[in-house]
């Protein structure tokens, strides 16, 4: 079951967010910073109260086992580019003793029907290249790249 986060969910929704912050700090320590802090903490909260942005969980059995977080963005028209609305997944995570379980298909199924119910016609996210597993799993549930990302080591 999938459902939208509220507050007596945060503490199990920080802890699933860890685990997602302890992959990208041991994928990338010079970017990441490694431990949880109150700051990285409150944003769950900031998502789930905030007028543009949630937070979805995934159950089983009771069990709050995968979340995401998601912010429903409008970019007003500028020089470069024309006025667009998407549906942001900023971070998504199951827990690892739940993966290979369909958790996280469940998730991105729930967000495409609440995009469409918003109005949004596109889903959109990045993710980092050393995350395979996510790569993949965005491949398989049918993102495109549309741009990229690069940097020069000096």
């Amino acid at each position: 079951m999938v459902r939208f986060a509220d507050e007596k969910d945060l503490m199990r929704v920080n802890e699933l967010r860890r685990q997602v912050n302890e992959l990208h700090v041991k994928g990338r320590p010079d970017v990441f910073k490694a431990g949880f802090g109150e700051e990285l903490q409150d944003a769950a909260r900031a998502w789930i109260q905030g007028e543009n942005s949630d937070v979805l969980v995934a159950e089983r059995d009771g069990v709050l086992c995968g979340a995401a977080c998601v912010a429903y963005v409008h970019k007003p028209e500028t020089p470069y580019c024309a006025a667009r609305s998407f549906y942001h997944v900023q971070e998504l995570v199951v827990d690892e003793a739940f993966r290979r379980q369909g958790i996280a298909g469940e998730l991105f199924a729930f967000m495409k029907k609440d995009a469409i119910k918003r109005g949004f016609d596109k889903i959109e996210l990045d993710v980092w290249e050393f995350n395979v597993s996510a790569v993949d799993f965005y491949r398989a549930m049918g993102f495109r790249e549309t741009r990229r990302w690069m940097e020069y080591d000096l």
